[in-house]
């Protein structure tokens, strides 16, 4: 899927409306029906990260009712003491974010946007990301809140970006620009499937 052109403040009210519907949808879910949907979406991803077999694997807390991958990861962890879990953290505006290692109970702070991440400043970087998803598409795209943060992350980064998010932000197309960059996976509560590109 080619990005979409045209007049750019046409573009950005369309991928706005669409990342709002997203998040709207989503936080109108209740406790136990997202919890419903995580189970799920865990059962696919299961499937994709044991077939890529990554030793460092970056993941976001769960942020404005995302999918909260948490206990994933710790029993992922637990399953190799070799394996590696890492958190995003934004050390400078408008740069890509760095990832820091992250254990169960390893001390934490806020960032500008009162997202935890590790205190400790051992810098990961990991095989494999999993990417929340407001709105997106087959292709792989997607809309996050607006910052870019994880195109300029991934522009600089060999890693392979899985898309991770609930049926209910699927639209026909995030409507891409030329900066976006894809998901190589997505994988929600209904399964787990390649990008189509």
């Amino acid at each position: 899927m080619k990005p979409v052109s045209g007049p750019e403040d046409d573009i950005e009210k369309r991928r706005g409306h669409l990342r709002q519907q997203a998040l709207e949808a989503r936080q109108a879910l209740s406790a136990a029906h997202r919890e419903d949907l995580e189970r799920q979406l865990v059962f696919h991803l299961d499937g994709v990260i044991g077939g890529l077999a990554p030793r460092t694997l970056g993941f976001c807390w769960p942020y404005r009712a995302e999918p909260d991958l948490r206990a994933w990861v710790q029993a992922w962890l637990g399953e190799d003491e070799t394996r590696v879990a890492a958190l995003p953290v934004v050390v400078e505006k408008r740069a890509a974010m760095h990832f820091r290692r992250w254990t169960p109970g390893a001390e934490m702070v806020p960032d500008r946007y009162g997202i935890p991440h590790p205190v400790e400043p051992l810098e990961v970087r990991p095989e494999v990301v999993l990417i929340p998803l407001n709105a997106f598409d087959a292709a792989g795209y997607r809309l996050g809140y607006g910052g870019g943060y994880f195109d300029r992350t991934l522009a600089q980064m060999d890693t392979i970006a899985i898309g991770v998010g609930f049926e209910l932000g699927r639209v026909p197309s995030a409507l891409p620009q030329a900066h976006d960059r894809p998901m190589d996976w997505i994988v929600t509560e209904a399964g787990a499937a390649r990008a189509v590109r």
